[in-house]
């Protein structure tokens, strides 16, 4: 079993950042969204507007300092509910500076990228996100191993360079219904 951080330092590190914060998302849904109002809202056909929240907020602050926070989601075809509603919500993380593309999780195979979350930060220290089987998070694993955080950056790399800016995905998406 791995051992995990205090969760109460894990907002430590989207603010303790130098440069770069990059994230890949690979699970078909999130038991946090399902639990969520703006789900509930998505469920019931609402458009998801922009929202306040700290996350938000720290975006923006980071944002305005000069770094990047970037995340790669993976995608089923056809994509899972949990799947959409990320697709729908993302407008609240693109409009606080955060950059969100995706890629088919078929094309990702191909690459060989595993289907592991993690958080990247400055290419130098990662957190491995760990779930359950009914996607409940766990807790996160740090991982400041330079063999295994080269092994992160290559998969950054691969998945950015073939991953699509939102909208584009989205008229996939739609294509593919």
């Amino acid at each position: 079993m791995p051992e995990f951080i205090d969760d109460a330092t894990f907002g430590d590190y989207f603010r303790d950042f130098r440069y770069t914060a990059w994230r890949l998302e690979t699970r078909r849904g999130y038991a946090s969204d399902r639990a969520g109002k703006r789900y509930a809202q998505f469920l019931n056909g609402e458009r998801l507007g922009i929202e306040p929240s700290a996350w938000s907020d720290n975006i923006r602050v980071q944002v305005r300092q000069g770094k990047r926070i970037e995340r790669v989601r993976l995608v089923d075809n056809p994509p899972t509910q949990g799947q959409l509603f990320l697709l729908a919500s993302a407008v609240n993380n693109i409009a606080a500076g955060e950059d969100i593309r995706n890629m088919w999780r078929g094309d990702a195979e191909k690459l060989g990228l595993p289907a592991v979350d993690f958080w990247l930060f400055d290419s130098c220290r990662g957190l491995v996100l760990h779930f359950d089987d009914a996607d409940e998070y766990l807790g996160s694993e740090l991982v400041e191993d330079p063999t295994r955080i080269a092994g992160y950056c290559q998969v950054r790399d691969a998945a950015w360079h073939h991953a699509i800016r939102r909208e584009q995905f989205l008229e996939q998406v739609r294509s593919h219904e």
